[in-house]
């Protein structure tokens, strides 16, 4: 297998751009290479089967997460409304700047129900994202626990999912159409004041 990281990188983040864009059916090798400006046969090198572009592909994006949860440590909650701040943030960047990688991560969800070895990974990668969810609820002083932190992070997940898919009529009727109000109305049910 090919080894040269940069464009190893460049392939999975290619292939997170496919996926964004035409969704997981359009993710091929060939779509890839093309995407990138490479070679035909330059993405099979690197991934030889589909399974291994989408498993690259869901690393990467949990890869790239990760960073985003490391610039997160640096400024950790230190209150209710820090956290409430910090969450609307990412659901604020999440439909913008980072929405390419979180449709990805959608299409790479559906795959998952028939790829069990990638439905393995997006469950590790939940399990991290759930032990975030409790650092930031501690961090900003509320009780934070497993159950309390995964009902927010699940309620933040599927937030970002209607955000991404709803029309802004039917937000506006779920009450996202005043983001940081439906976030601290969300932290106060979870965590009540």
């Amino acid at each position: 297998m090919a080894q040269n990281r940069e464009r190893r990188d460049l392939l999975r983040d290619t292939a997170i751009d496919v996926l964004a864009e035409g969704g997981a059916h359009r993710l091929t090798h060939r779509n890839v290479d093309r995407a990138a400006e490479l070679p035909v046969g330059t993405a099979k090198n690197y991934f030889p089967t589909r399974d291994a572009l989408l498993l690259a592909a869901a690393e990467r994006v949990y890869q790239r997460y990760l960073a985003d949860q490391d610039q997160l440590t640096v400024a950790m909650p230190t209150n209710r409304g820090d956290l409430v701040a910090v969450l609307a943030e990412l659901i604020r960047r999440g439909t913008s700047t980072d929405r390419p990688r979180l449709v990805a991560l959608l299409e790479l969800h559906a795959e998952a129900m028939r790829r069990p070895e990638l439905s393995r990974l997006l469950a590790r990668q939940t399990e991290i994202d759930f032990a975030m969810y409790e650092r930031l609820h501690r961090a900003a002083g509320l009780p934070g626990t497993t159950a309390r932190s995964r009902v927010l992070a699940r309620t933040m997940q599927s937030t970002l999912l209607s955000l991404l898919a709803h029309p802004e009529d039917a937000l506006a009727a779920q009450g996202l159409d005043d983001l940081d109000g439906f976030v601290r109305g969300v932290v106060d049910t979870v965590y009540p004041p």
